[in-house]
């Protein structure tokens, strides 16, 4: 039986009340797993374990979707309309140019995409499956019904399925139920009508493990998922980025604009008793010729290149819309584990409760840490780092062991000599919540209550090694009977036996870091579940900030409004609770902060989400990475601080784009709908206008590749629409002097025909609208500043086609003629005027604009 038929059969109806064994049976699985050859032929059957997929077709529904956009639909009535009224070489002109315009922007959009998967693919996600028998790491996508999967804390579950094993599992299922608290979860039977949240032996994709370990069997996977099922109404929704509500609002005001313009020319043309298909089709152009109609193409292009460009620094990004965000980023809060530290943490001292070094507690702590099967962590890595020939732990085996967890901040160990009659219980934490089991303290051979004398003499020990720098860990024992199956509630009554010394120095270099991120306008915070002391005096070391801190406990206290009030004068944020992460990030956020946060742990996903840029690395777990928009494939800032001026980069290419299109095309605008009222001829035929336009954003395509000055990138840069209204409206005025300039010229000098003024204006206005992008893509003197080759090449190229187009066979088919040279010479004389013009017009421009900043951030 076909396995899709043997899933309808047994499977797909409520398989969680299905006996494990006789789903096993009709997947043909086992515990051991699937073959390799079986998953294989498997994955081909029931296609690749993902919500969505990307067909064949996505090239050709990405072409589609260029013809979808107002001003191309604008342009195809406009064809339309000249091919009913006779117009047909007017009509075929205007569709050249329209399948030319949408080509090159599929080209540029698709191609972007394609190079956002092909980084994307480098961070996949995998699972732990049982393949052959084996343990094997396998790409979530390639999960099919029957795969067996091991489960353990911060894994992203990878398809829906029932639980064979489970230890003190508990699943976080608010991605599907919006249940705050986490589910416990556990082999079993469900009642064949139960709701989502009350299959306590399911789990399902998109759902994250918070505690425990557990084994899977997978029996639903991509779209046949209660993921995907619903995935409309359980996705997660994004925030609109500062930048795009300025694009959102930069639309705006063109549309405004355009109206204006188009309404005005046409019915304008109409009382001058001018044709009226000529006066509509000229009324569209100008409003088509008005919008920077390439800018998704031009804002898809400049952000896949930054993140081209990203990736090569070891940044990988999962959002582009991340890209904007992390060029205004102006605060960012990172724990110091790993970041402004080694992050490999080294075990300095094994000391019995009294202080002094104590073999016993370091071979407990051998054991405790070699032994545990929950996740991973730097402490446990740290201490089987500093096991040596003389640590022979093959006289003991695991029993039992009771997983980490968030609430209690212990793990236990229950081990058994070869030769002993009991069980020993050894458990490792938070020397806080280590005391608080205890009944006793271990000395030597012997035990004495722990009294609060005890106590606080614990507790003295403790803050002074952690003003030396020190991560202190606490252990504890107790011996059982054998035979008995353990629980958190075994962790009870226990001998407190001693610390555990860690010390994790700060990286090399890390001061200077820290400066250069100063230096381009970004505060770093702390906030550490560490002990206040410990990360005052890493601070303290690097060159941080570090006298206000805020302890996690008076944190807890506060209101919402305090926090507000006190989180922005905090420096270190230290012994927080995980689930205080978001309320910090969220009050920074209230105090007009763009705010990064840089985490990789379970209870890291909702800062990641709350905050503006959430910032991951290659090692983190499932649900940190896929809650992150940029992963980092080093833990490391400086490979951030490259992200960062890349960041602006891209900001800074792409607002180059938008002020300059906009102010030329402007400032052409504003021309012709004055010139079409004076003239008793059109300015410039439909066509032309759109062939300008066209021609003009060729060049404009490189200014993804364009340098940036140096000092673009020392600030935070954030959308500002003002800036754009001010720098259209001052640099078109200027174009639109010029332009009227040259019609003086062509009418009262030149004596120009209709034909040859159209001719004469088309290349004037496409020269300077080409020439004006080298000189205010710099905020310095346009010679002081390199534009890209590419820039410049392709400008220098349109620019030379400009000029010979009126000479070229098929001029006659636009309305163009040869110019004649004296008019040739008195444009090239009037575009180096404009020129000038417009330099000396940023000397005035971009101080103004500096000041307005100052005064607004005052």
């Amino acid at each position: 039986m076909p396995l899709v038929e043997q899933k309808q059969a047994s499977a797909d109806g409520a398989y969680w009340s299905v006996p494990a064994g006789t789903l096993l049976a009709s997947l043909r699985s086992g515990p051991s797993g699937l073959s390799v050859d079986e998953a294989r032929s498997r994955l081909r059957e029931a296609g690749p374990n993902a919500v969505s997929r990307m067909g064949r077709g996505s090239a050709l529904a990405a072409f589609a979707r260029q013809f979808r956009s107002p001003l191309v639909l604008i342009l195809i009535f406009a064809a339309v309309v000249s091919a009913f009224v006779g117009e047909g070489s007017e009509a075929v002109i205007i569709g050249i140019i329209v399948l030319a315009s949408c080509v090159l922007s599929f080209t540029q959009e698709y191609g972007a995409s394609r190079a956002m998967e092909a980084l994307t693919a480098r961070i996949a996600r995998k699972a732990s499956v049982l393949r052959d028998g084996r343990e094997a790491s396998v790409a979530v996508a390639e999960i099919v019904p029957g795969d067996v999967v091991r489960l353990s804390a911060g894994n992203l579950i990878p398809a829906d399925g029932v639980l064979l094993e489970a230890r003190d599992f508990n699943v976080s299922e608010a991605a599907l139920t919006g249940e705050t608290f986490p589910i416990v979860k556990e082999p079993g039977l469900s009642a064949p009508d139960a709701q989502i949240g009350q299959r306590g032996n399911a789990v399902f994709t998109g759902t994250s493990v918070r505690s425990g370990t557990a084994t899977m069997l997978a029996v639903r996977t991509g779209g046949q998922t209660e993921f995907a099922a619903i995935a409309g109404a359980i996705a997660r929704s994004v925030p609109e980025t500062e930048f795009a509500k300025g694009i959102r609002r930069f639309g705006y005001l063109m549309t405004e604009i355009m109206l204006a313009i188009v309404i005005l020319v046409f019915f304008a043309n109409l009382l001058l008793h001018r044709p009226a298909v000529d006066s509509l089709l000229f009324s569209l152009a100008l409003a088509v010729g008005l919008t920077p109609e390439l800018l998704p193409a031009i804002i898809s292009v400049t952000l896949a290149r930054g993140a081209r460009t990203m990736a090569a620094s070891g940044v990988i990004v999962r959002r582009l819309d991340a890209i904007e965000n992390l060029g205004s980023m102006d605060l960012l809060c990172t724990d110091k584990t790993g970041t402004l530290t080694e992050g490999t943490i080294r075990l300095d001292g094994c000391l019995g409760a009294g202080g002094t070094d104590s073999s016993q507690v370091r071979l407990w702590a051998l054991l405790n840490a070699t032994l545990q099967s929950g996740m991973a962590n730097p402490l446990d890595e740290g201490i089987a780092a500093s096991r040596g020939p003389e640590d022979d732990l093959s006289a003991y085996e695991k029993i039992d062991e009771i997983p980490y967890d968030f609430i209690r901040k212990r793990l236990s160990v229950i081990v058994r000599g070869k030769d002993a009659s009991e069980d020993l219980l050894i458990c490792k934490g938070a020397v806080q919540n280590i005391v608080q089991v205890c009944s006793s303290v271990l000395t030597g051979t012997s035990f004495r209550p722990l009294d609060d004398q005890q106590a606080k003499a614990i507790d003295s020990k403790v803050q002074g090694w952690c003003i030396q720098g020190f991560r202190v860990l606490g252990l504890a024992v107790r011996r059982f009977a054998p035979g008995q199956v353990y629980q958190r509630e075994d962790e009870t009554g226990l001998a407190f036996a001693g610390f555990l010394l860690f010390l994790d120095p700060p990286k090399p270099g890390m001061a200077e870091t820290l400066k250069a991120l100063a230096e381009r306008g970004i505060k770093v915070k702390v906030i550490s579940g560490d002990n206040r002391y410990v990360a005052a005096h890493l601070a303290e070391l690097v060159g941080l900030p570090h006298r206000n801190v805020l302890a996690g406990g008076e944190l807890a206290k506060l209101t919402k409004e305090a926090l507000f009030g006190r989180a922005a004068r905090t420096d270190i944020f230290a012994e927080i609770d995980p689930n205080q992460k978001e309320r910090i990030i969220a009050a920074l956020r209230r105090r007009g902060h763009v705010v990064g946060y840089l985490g990789d742990g379970i209870n890291d996903a909702p800062a990641l989400h709350e905050a503006d840029i959430g910032i991951s690395v290659d090692g983190a777990v499932d649900v940190a990475r896929e809650a992150a928009d940029l992963i980092l494939l080093q833990r490391d800032l400086d490979v951030l601080l490259r992200g960062i001026d890349d960041g602006r980069r891209t900001f800074a290419n792409t607002m180059k784009y938008i002020a300059i299109t906009t102010s030329a095309n402007f400032g052409n605008m504003v021309s012709m709908a004055f010139a079409s009222l004076a003239l008793p001829f059109l300015p410039l035929l439909a066509p032309q206008i759109l062939l300008n336009n066209f021609l003009s954003d060729v060049p404009s395509l490189a200014i993804a590749s364009d340098n940036v000055d140096a000092d673009q990138v020392r600030t935070p840069r954030r959308w500002d629409i003002g800036y754009v209204r001010r720098f259209m409206v001052a640099f078109g005025l200027v174009s639109s002097a010029f332009d009227f300039i040259t019609f003086g010229f062509l009418l009262l000098l030149a004596g120009a025909t209709a034909q040859i003024f159209q001719t004469a204006w088309f290349v004037e206005s496409l020269v300077t609208e080409l020439a004006i992008v080298l000189i205010v893509r710099t905020r310095k003197a346009f010679w002081k500043s390199r534009p890209s080759a590419l820039l410049s090449w392709l400008t220098l190229a349109t620019a030379l086609l400009a000029v010979a187009i009126p000479y070229l066979p098929g001029a006659t088919w636009f309305g163009f003629v040869p110019l004649p040279a004296k008019v040739m010479a008195g444009l090239a004389a009037i575009t180096l005027a404009y020129l000038a013009a417009s330099e000396a017009i940023k000397s005035w421009f971009f101080p103004r604009e500096r000041r307005l900043a100052r005064h607004r951030r005052a």
